[in-house]
């Protein structure tokens, strides 16, 4: 088989402050329709921390948008900015807890919107769980990297509290 060591549900159903700084190193890889498999080190991430977070989609409350945010973590939570930009984002948690980690970077591709259109990723990804599906799904590396942190970028909207929390998560 064309996998190393598949990341399982236990490692998502955790808090996204935990989780997203440890996607860091991480292996994404994308098998395409013509059967290829690419891999990618995740090198950038957001955390986004349920509806007491203004800058997190969920802060308004549930949504046909925001659904998947509340199932298990492991599913991705996949929407279209600027009407041209998918944001490919893994859903943590548990149920009903809404939170969700966006990937920023991948080795040679910065920028969400850069990421998923290298990846191919696009609305169809909405929901897929990347703890079975054939498509899409997180490798470990064995790396524990050095990392620092940011304020998250793009949410000048939640205020100074929540724009100013050091949610980013980048390699150096």
């Amino acid at each position: 088989m064309d996998e190393k060591i598949r990341v399982g549900r236990d490692f998502f159903t955790r808090d996204v402050l935990d989780v997203a700084p440890e996607l860091l190193s991480m292996v994404l890889v994308v098998r395409s329709a013509d059967k290829s498999i690419r891999r990618f080190g995740i090198t950038e991430t957001e955390a986004y921390r349920g509806e007491e977070d203004r800058a997190c989609h969920a802060w308004k409350g549930r949504t046909a948008r925001t659904e998947i945010m509340y199932h298990v973590g492991g599913n991705l939570y996949i929407y279209l900015v600027y009407g041209m930009y998918w944001m490919l984002n893994i859903v943590t948690g548990v149920i009903n807890d809404p939170q969700a980690v966006l990937i920023r970077g991948i080795r040679g591709f910065y920028g969400p919107g850069r990421v998923t259109r290298e990846l191919g990723i696009n609305r169809s990804y909405y929901g897929e769980d990347l703890t079975t599906s054939g498509r899409i799904w997180l490798e470990e590396s064995g790396v524990k990297p050095d990392f620092r942190t940011g304020k998250r970028i793009g949410i000048d909207y939640a205020g100074d509290y929540w724009k100013s929390r050091p949610w980013r998560y980048y390699l150096l």
